[in-house]
């Protein structure tokens, strides 16, 4: 599977953003898929997953109510609502999917689990 993130751009602390994680080839809902940021000179850290047969979901503790990971099948398309945004949200956010099998549930913040990842979209947070 191919996945392009997009959305990204240039907000105020506090404001808001959507990025798309869209899918082609089979299904996105046949696939865990997981958000990822990196800062510079940091670790890619895990921000929040949607498993694919449940569709449970799973956010990183700094995200946890400020973000909303969804998914659009008919579109074929993974979400991440990001409100109340601040500048330590400040990276490139990636998005990932499993295409080999499933995850185990205490892996899914493990980016190593994932074994296909869209190109990264910039998101800055201004103070």
């Amino acid at each position: 599977v191919q996945l392009q993130a997009s959305g990204g751009g240039l907000v105020q602390a506090g404001g808001s953003l959507r990025l798309s994680c869209a899918a082609s080839g089979r299904t996105i809902s046949s696939y865990d898929v997981a958000w990822f940021r990196q800062a510079p000179g940091k670790e890619r850290d895990f921000v929040a997953a949607i498993r694919r047969s449940e569709s449970s979901t799973r956010y990183a503790d700094s995200v946890k109510g400020r973000f909303t990971i969804s998914r659009d099948n008919a579109k074929n398309t993974v979400y991440l609502q990001m409100n109340s945004l601040k500048p330590e949200d400040t990276a490139i956010y990636y998005c990932a999917a499993k295409t080999g099998g499933r995850i185990i549930t205490s892996q899914v913040i493990n980016p190593s689990r994932y074994d296909s990842w869209g190109q990264g979209t910039q998101v800055t947070v201004s103070s």
